[in-house]
């Protein structure tokens, strides 16, 4: 039987860490949600993805740095797509409660659409 589950249900209480949780495994795709409060990626680290990621910010706040100096802030209902190999880290999350991003991870080529 179909059902409806929640994105912000299940969120523990107490969070040392970064909370991921996956909602679909496929051949080539990947979708998960993040759950962060506070934290960032450890100093000197960076992700170097095999996959490209879309993200989606739904709660709180987040910043991220990308390798070459560029910084974005991301907002609720902000979204991102970060293409495989471009490295990046999470610079900071919001302290006061939760992060919340929808991420989906991929391969293959990519298309963006563009402003006519």
């Amino acid at each position: 039987m179909l059902s409806a589950d929640n994105l912000f249900t299940d969120i523990p209480g107490e969070m040392p860490d970064e909370v991921c949780t996956p909602i679909i495994r496929a051949d080539s795709v990947r979708i998960e949600r993040i759950v962060s409060r506070g934290q960032a990626s450890p100093p000197g680290f960076w992700y170097d993805q095999e996959t490209n990621e879309w993200v989606l910010l739904v709660k709180g706040s987040a910043l991220l740095r990308f390798f070459d100096g560029r910084e974005i802030a991301l907002t609720p209902g902000d979204h991102l797509l970060i293409p495989r190999h471009v490295r990046h880290r999470v610079e900071r999350t919001a302290p006061e409660g939760e992060t919340v991003w929808l991420a989906v991870h991929y391969g293959g080529e990519t298309s963006v659409p563009t402003e006519a």
